[in-house]
């Protein structure tokens, strides 16, 4: 994973003690990373390399990313009244979140 993605190892383990990336394991222990697993880490090289975010704003990134692909799932399985107010409830949702940070 380190020569493919082009990463130190060490920067592999600290993305993984810190919970952006979880690895299967062998019997001994060795990392085994799956191919969605390359994936998220190809984003998060993405993300710190040319974007310039911290850890921080990965997992914000991530949680965000997540967050859309199960809105999204959500809104297949919808009619378009329904998706329309579900949206607009997700909507007052982050505008009163927004309402309460000032």
């Amino acid at each position: 994973a380190s020569r493919l993605l082009e990463m130190p190892p060490q920067t592999l383990r600290k993305y993984e003690r810190v919970g952006l990336v979880t690895p299967s394991r062998t019997m001994g222990m060795l990392r085994l990373y799956s191919q969605q697993d390359i994936a998220r880490l190809r984003l998060i090289k993405h993300l710190v390399d040319d974007l310039g975010l911290n850890i921080a704003g990965v997992n914000l990134a991530l949680s965000l990313v997540e967050s859309l692909l199960v809105i999204s799932s959500q809104l297949q399985n919808m009619g378009l009244q329904q998706v329309r107010n579900f949206l607009d409830r997700q909507l007052a949702e982050i505008l009163e979140l927004l309402d309460n940070r000032g």
